[in-house]
């Protein structure tokens, strides 16, 4: 799939603190990249500059092949994006909105802005006044103004803040629709560790300033590797059975145990526990959730807590 955006050893200093260091990923069209780490991450700095708001100290970032250091203008007119809150007057309507942020950028004729009306779901509030929007649909009229000038790359930071299950519901199927149907590439960052899950194809996790992984959301982490849980009629048994296969880390379970097998040897293994007088009731494959895959990747790096999982 064709890369929307690069980014290349990018750091950010400010006053002799290195904010950002050497973050390196690309997000791809059709994509929901996930942008994941504790409140003070550096998840906003990153997003503020891939959007030009504050100026790149090392490192190239890319937006469609366009140097955002070197062709901003350029660039930015692949983006779409709302960095913390979007911006609105209240006391206009929704339309009067759109219609003021469409004077502002070229070839936005009457029939996008009522397209774009109709794909963020405000068709029948769109001539009310903004004032009387509850915070979910503020969100999503400001979605409809990033996406007035057809960008290829929207990057949302924390979308879902403040709203309610309905409207996070809401904005998730928003974005998945988007991604699906116009194949632009989405950047959503955020803290919450449940909604990424649900909402994220890929993300990047990040701590202290450093990408510390990329994992694939709904696939094991390891493809070499899956995690297997197996339930006999005698666990200690079990236990030693699996160990004399081969070294391998062994947990014990709830009325069993858990370990990670390459899918090749799985049939092996079954073998040599059947041959070795082991009654299996039950085996099956185990996929970590996202929050065992970010509390594994930064238990060491004292942050893990600060990262919600609404669970």
């Amino acid at each position: 799939m064709e890369t929307l955006l690069q980014l290349k050893n990018v750091s950010k200093t400010i006053r002799g603190k290195k904010i950002i260091d050497g973050l390196s990923f690309d997000v791809r069209a059709g994509e929901i990249f996930g942008f994941l780490g504790p409140n003070g991450a550096g998840k906003t700095t990153t997003i503020r500059m891939i959007v030009g708001h504050m100026s790149i100290s090392a490192g190239e970032i890319a937006v469609c092949g366009v140097s955002v250091k070197d062709h901003f203008e350029q660039a930015a007119g692949h983006l779409g994006a709302i960095v913390e809150n979007p911006e609105l007057y209240k006391f206009l309507t929704g339309y009067q909105n759109l219609q003021q942020y469409a004077r502002m950028t070229k070839g936005v004729t009457k029939k996008k802005i009522d397209e774009i009306v109709e794909l963020v779901g405000l068709k029948n509030r769109i001539h009310d006044k903004v004032k009387t929007y509850s915070l979910g649909m503020r969100q999503r009229l400001g979605l409809a103004q990033s996406l007035l000038h057809d960008p290829k790359l929207l990057i949302l930071d924390e979308p879902t803040n403040g709203l309610d299950p309905a409207g996070i519901r809401e904005i998730r199927d928003y974005l998945r629709k988007l991604a699906r149907e116009k194949g632009m590439a989405v950047i959503v960052s955020s803290h919450l560790l449940s909604e990424m899950e649900l909402m994220c194809d890929r993300i990047g996790i990040i701590q202290n300033g450093k990408l510390r992984d990329i994992q694939q959301v709904h696939v094991p982490a390891a493809d070499e590797e899956k995690r297997y849980y197996i339930q006999a009629d005698d666990t200690e048994s079990l236990i030693r059975q699996a160990a004399a296969f081969g070294d391998m880390k062994i947990e014990k379970a709830e009325n069993g145990i858990e370990l990670s097998l390459r899918k090749d040897d799985v049939p092996d293994f079954i073998k040599h526990l059947t041959d070795s007088g082991a009654r299996l009731y039950e085996v099956k494959a185990v996929n970590k959730s996202l929050e065992d895959r970010f509390l594994e990747i930064t238990a060491d790096k004292g942050e893990a807590q600060h990262v919600q999982s609404h669970r």
